[in-house]
């Protein structure tokens, strides 16, 4: 997210979770552009999530004291350690693992106790936002006890098979870039139809 009225109609959907992305290169890059205020004041019971990327601790921690981050994604290379350091300061942590074949899964592994969650996205040298989707069956081998998120290229059109998967089990689904009329401002219409589509049938 990036645009405060936008973020305005967003929070009326009432999303877990809101990202809001601190990588300089990234088109979405919101530090100096977005009020930290607008963030602060997003409504308690949706988790203001900051997207870094091989960012020191030190950076990170300013950042999240500033626009009252709850939770912190990890989308480099960064190291189990940071994660666990960041945990026991309170927040909750998200590490962002790019698959490319089951054996990328190995790699985490070591991360188990260093985060709350593992996100799952299509490889990129651009650290996300590519709109294309990995092989989702290569789930299917993930074998470890942290629960994740499904990220890469999801769409409108993938609500239905979302909601009927049965061999792999995310927590949580992460939607940007297939989701916007431009980086960081989001097509409210079609987040509200996704949702009430994933919702159970009645």
């Amino acid at each position: 997210m990036k645009y405060a009225a936008n973020i305005a109609l967003l929070s009326e959907l009432q999303p877990d979770y809101m990202g809001f992305i601190f990588y300089r290169k990234s088109p979405r890059y919101v530090h100096g552009l977005l009020s930290p205020s607008i963030v602060s004041n997003i409504p308690g019971d949706i988790k203001k999530t900051g997207v870094f990327v091989n960012a020191p601790i030190e950076e990170i921690l300013a950042m999240a004291e500033m626009y009252q981050l709850d939770a912190i994604q990890l989308h480099g290379q960064e190291p189990p350690a940071l994660g666990r350091e960041l945990k026991a300061k309170g927040f909750v942590v998200l590490k962002a693992f790019h698959l490319q074949s089951e054996e990328d899964l190995k790699n985490t592994s070591a991360y188990e106790d260093a985060c709350d969650f593992f996100l799952f996205d299509t490889p990129s040298a651009t650290h996300g936002g590519t709109g294309q989707k990995f092989n989702w069956q290569l789930l299917e081998a993930y074998k470890g006890t942290c629960p994740y998120f499904l990220s890469g290229g999801i769409g409108p059109e993938d609500a239905e098979t979302i909601k009927n998967l049965s061999t792999i089990q995310p927590m949580g689904i992460d939607i940007n870039s297939r989701f916007e009329w431009e980086p960081g401002l989001k097509n409210i219409e079609a987040i509200k139809t996704f949702i009430e589509q994933l919702e159970p049938t009645k």
